[in-house]
Formats: structure tokens, sequence, C-alpha cells
């Protein structure tokens, strides 16, 4: 099992900044790729932005490109998601996941960090 703790959320207004960290635990070693996951109010959860185990990012959604930034510390176990430019549509609770190779998708998911932005 991996446990996923996520942090950083709260309240930020329109061309703010934020900064997510997600701290994974247990077997860790099973992890390949992590994700940056949000659900916004009325919309479907929707993935943010995807890094592969080697440390490369390989997916942004369209929306948050150029004002994104997903890295992971793998000496820290940690996640994040540095998030500047920051727009009303990007209100949500933002989840951090980890792809479990051996079942080829995301099978752990954190409790969620609600990101609030006001314009």
């Amino acid at each position: 099992q991996v446990q996923l703790v996520e942090s950083g959320g709260g309240l930020a207004q329109a061309g703010g900044s934020l900064r997510l960290s997600c701290v994974a635990s247990g077997n860790i070693f099973i992890i390949g790729a992590m994700g940056w996951h949000r659900q916004s109010p009325g919309k479907e959860r929707e993935l943010v932005a995807e890094i592969n185990s080697g440390g490369k990012p390989t997916y942004y959604v369209d929306s948050v490109k150029g004002r994104f930034t997903i890295s992971r510390d793998d000496a820290k176990n940690t996640l994040y998601l540095e998030m500047n430019n920051l727009k009303p549509e990007d209100t949500g609770m933002y989840y951090c996941a980890a792809w479990d190779p051996h079942v080829d998708e995301y099978d752990y998911w954190g409790q969620g960090t609600q990101v609030t932005v006001s314009s």
C-alpha cells in the first residue's frame, strides 16, 4: 500500500501563486508516474499534470500550460505542483495520485487539498 498526503492548498487571489506538496509513504518502490488531478465544482475530475518515474513532466492539461509546473523529489518522497498566475477557474479540490504499473492505472490517491481562487 501507498499513502499520499497533500498540503499547500488555500485561498489565493487571481494572479497569485500556490505550491502544492504530496508526501508519499509505504511501499513507494512500486510507484511509477505521479499526477495531480482536480475536481472543480460541477465538473468531472480531470488530470491536470503528470510526471514520469524519471522526473520528466509528460502531461499538462491545456488550461494550465505555461502556468503550472509539476516536479518530484524522490529523495524526499514528495510530489509538487507549482501554480502561478492563478485564475478563478483553477478553483477545485486537488488530488495527488500514484500510478501502479502492476495494474496500469492510478491506484493510490490522497485525500485532496482545496484550492480557491478569488477574482
